[in-house]
């Protein structure tokens, strides 16, 4: 039994979302869980209500038990880029790129 969830357009690089995604990849549940609070990171937090959701969406759309599920898929996707252009020196413009990203988690039950 399998389900996930899906966070769109979160305000941060996927190159730092990859780093906590790649932590919990595979781990049981509440081993990810234990992981993600003890992160203390902008992207720990987005990955571990992610988490949750996909948990709850296992729980109450499947009636799946909590304590047999694991981590299946987790991965982290590139978003949209808003692209902030300002004032340089000698009349350049300059750009600072603004990065998001979507992460996606499927739970499933062990057999």
């Amino acid at each position: 039994m399998e389900a996930r969830a899906i966070a769109k357009g979160l305000r941060i690089s996927p190159i730092r979302a990859r780093l906590v995604v790649d932590m919990i990849r595979g781990k049981s549940a509440t081993e990810a869980l234990t992981i993600l609070s003890n992160v203390n990171n902008k992207s720990a937090r987005y990955t571990q209500k992610v988490l949750e959701s996909a948990l709850a969406n296992a729980v109450n759309n499947n009636g799946a038990d909590r304590n047999t599920l694991y981590v299946k898929e987790a991965r982290v996707d590139a978003g949209p880029v808003m692209k902030r252009h300002f004032f340089d020196s000698r009349s350049h413009i300059g750009h600072r790129d603004h990065r998001t990203s979507h992460i996606y988690i499927e739970v499933a039950t062990k057999n």
